[in-house]
């Protein structure tokens, strides 16, 4: 069982940054694939990023490559999301996820995911 815990969502103009935090809890064995999704109202999930492969793996989706970073401390069982130079169109509900495995081709497909945070809201205002 893997318990996950988002912090740090809020409102920002264009341009601005906002780093969001997740904290974890659990069976380490079950979350070696972490990631950031986010749904807008109407739309589908979308994976954002993802570590994996112990840590030793990133990936970023189009959308946000170059202005977000994910971090990952084992120590202390977090996950961050640095978002930069924000746009109206991050506007979503930001969520972690985990799961036990995942790769390069998977990271970002939602339904894989077992655990799941309860979202923190991120609103950019143009």
């Amino acid at each position: 069982q893997v318990h996950l815990a988002e912090s740090g969502g809020g409102s920002v103009q264009t341009g601005g940054s906002l780093t969001l935090s997740c904290a974890i809890s659990g069976d380490s064995s079950s979350s070696d694939c972490v990631a950031w999704f986010r749904q807008a109202p109407g739309k589908e999930r979308e994976g954002v990023a993802s570590i994996y492969y112990g840590g030793s793996m990133t990936r970023y989706s189009d959308s946000v490559r170059g202005r977000v970073i994910m971090r990952q401390d084992r120590a202390k069982n977090t996950l961050t999301l640095h978002m930069n130079s924000l746009k109206p169109e991050d506007t979503a509900m930001y969520y972690c996820a985990a799961r036990s495995s995942c790769t390069q081709y998977t990271w970002g497909r939602p339904d894989e995911y077992m655990y799941w945070g309860q979202g923190t809201q991120v609103a950019v205002s143009s």
